[in-house]
């Protein structure tokens, strides 16, 4: 009995500080998100994000690893709730290896996926894949408008961006490997949980994600109701 509660007591200080570091991470990736989308002339174009299945936040990417191997990402995904009812509960992700032709060296990245159909849904909930080689990836196009997207942007199952010193860009990051963390889901969520789990079967959103479920949430409702509007202008213009 008196080890068990040692035990306790030494897991416990451990155990806070993945609960504070995620819910940092979550915080970081809800502002991400919600700079991006303020500036929407040089950001995610909205009927982008409209028509998008799933989202991936990785914020703070640590470019140095492209070089070195190793863990260099944390983030988070969320997928639209059946019916167009909001955005799920987030499942954590981590991303290795991979290179990219920018920026090698100490300085950090924020990164921001979209997947855009169910092929690229089901790539994403495995416990693994490797962007490019397992599906295909293609550079996002920045702007208000997608009138600008070539063919490989609108056949890629998943578009990239990244934000690195204020400039948001399109990234083809090929070669990397997105993977679930079960254990930053287990810190998150009090049991290790797959990340299909999480986004298929209506887990309810943690506290400490409260904030990004929210942003994603207020931009898709905003978007709906700008679709509604234009709608019903070229219905009385008819």
């Amino acid at each position: 009995m008196r080890l068990t509660i040692v035990a306790a007591l030494a897991i416990a200080p451990l155990l806070a500080k993945d609960n504070n570091e995620g819910a940092k991470r979550l915080n970081e990736a809800a502002a991400v998100f919600s700079e991006v989308m303020a500036t929407p002339d040089k950001g995610i174009p909205q009927e982008l994000l409209e028509n998008a299945h799933c989202i991936v936040i990785v914020p703070g990417l640590k470019t140095a690893a492209f070089v070195i191997g190793g863990k260099y990402g944390k983030g988070y995904l969320s997928c639209r709730k059946p019916g167009g009812s909001g955005w799920s509960a987030p499942a954590t992700v981590r991303i290795e290896g991979g290179s990219v032709g920018f920026q090698i060296g100490g300085s950090e990245t924020d990164l921001i996926m979209l997947v855009m159909n169910s092929r690229g849904v089901d790539k994403l909930l495995s416990s693994k894949f490797t962007l490019g080689a397992e599906g295909s990836v293609a550079a996002g196009p920045v702007g208000r408008t997608t009138t600008a997207q070539t063919d490989a942007q609108m056949h890629a199952e998943i578009l990239s961006w990244s934000r690195s010193q204020g400039l948001f860009a399109g990234l083809a990051l090929e070669g990397a490997t997105l993977r679930q963390d079960l254990d930053d889901n287990a810190a998150l969520y009090g049991k290790r949980l797959e990340n299909r789990q999480i986004v298929t079967q209506g887990v309810r959103t943690p506290r400490a994600a409260a904030k990004l479920i929210a942003e994603l949430n207020h931009y898709s409702m905003r978007q709906n109701a700008e679709v509604k509007k234009h709608s019903s202008a070229r219905s009385r213009d008819k």
